[in-house]
């Protein structure tokens, strides 16, 4: 009786072997929570054709804009964690809807398994050059010289661009005033137009335009120099020590409880991928520096800029709306 027993869940245990072992064994949605063509596209369809090849399964990227990228999360939080759900998204805002909007349908730490970032985009400050400013330190100034006439030109409300913004307002003691485009283009286009004065934007838009001489280039947001552009200052070095805003990054998640086989294999899968020249030399296109790290780094960074932000945006007084 104890032979059977044992013979029966060996026999039992074998399905259960090939299905675990057979992932993927169709094609993988890949749900993108933005319009078609934007950089955060751009990067799937660059991810998604690589991971494709080297998983076996075509790779289908579904873009579900809308309400700010909460429709696509939505979909991807409720799907079944079985690996053939995931999200390509970016950070902030992914990780801070909470702080700004409510209600939120989803949380984003317990309802998602990180899995990998892909890249980072430096976001940078900029001003038009028709505004008599040179540096940080002479925005600063002029600013406090003409309280509340300065506005700054953002993707939108909970990027890190407008958070940012308000953090540089709190350290500076300044009163720039936040002026919230659906995009990066338009964005860009009024500071260039100078409708807006001051720009936060990402790094990678505007240099072709500081070459020209239309903006100028006071610094970037985040604690390092950027690869694209060593010679900019990050805002701590320019004049406001201490300043820094978490990367903002590009990554891919999951559904909570995500399987961890799943999670390694996408995750190698994608190492992979971006370390294709082709791939690499598409991400920085779209304005992202390669990166790939660890599901457990992943979801490190999650937390604590979770907590960063929160601070920032409880200290400043802004409340979910």
């Amino acid at each position: 009786m104890k032979i059977l027993r044992l013979t029966l869940s060996a026999v039992l245990l074998v399905p259960l072997l090939a299905f675990a072992q057979a992932y993927p064994s169709k094609p993988i949605r890949m749900v993108v929570p933005y319009a078609a063509g934007g950089a955060t596209d751009t990067v799937a369809r660059a991810v998604g054709q690589s991971l494709s090849e080297t998983l076996g399964q075509p790779v289908v990227i579904d873009n579900r804009g809308g309400a700010g990228g909460r429709l696509g999360s939505d979909i991807v939080a409720k799907a079944a964690p079985d690996g053939y759900t995931l999200l390509l998204t970016v950070g902030p805002p992914h990780g801070v809807y909470p702080l700004f909007l409510k209600p939120v349908p989803f949380d984003t730490i317990k309802d998602f398994t990180p899995i990998i970032i892909i890249g980072t985009a430096p976001q940078s400050i900029v001003v038009n050059a028709s505004l008599p400013v040179h540096s940080l330190k002479e925005l600063i100034d002029y600013a406090k010289k003409n309280p509340g006439k300065l506005s700054y030109a953002t993707t939108g409300v909970g990027s890190s661009q407008h958070i940012g913004g308000v953090m540089l307002n709190r350290a500076a003691g300044i009163d720039l005033v936040h002026v919230a485009y659906k995009g990066g283009a338009p964005a860009l286009n009024d500071v260039l137009g100078g409708q807006v004065g001051v720009g936060i934007v990402i790094l990678s838009n505007v240099l072709p335009h500081v070459r020209s001489g239309r903006l100028r280039l006071l610094g970037v947001l985040e604690a390092q120099r950027p690869k694209a552009s060593p010679e900019t200052p990050t805002i701590a070095e320019a004049g406001v020590p201490g300043y820094a805003v978490p990367d903002t990054w590009i990554g891919a998640v999951g559904p909570a409880k995500l399987p961890a086989a799943i999670v390694n294999q996408v995750n190698a899968a994608v190492r992979k991928s971006i370390a294709l020249p082709e791939v690499s030399a598409r991400l920085a296109a779209a304005g992202f520096e390669v990166k790939g790290n660890t599901p457990q780094e992943f979801d490190q960074q999650l937390r604590r800029a979770f907590e960063t932000y929160r601070k920032i945006v409880t200290d400043a007084g802004i409340k979910p709306e």
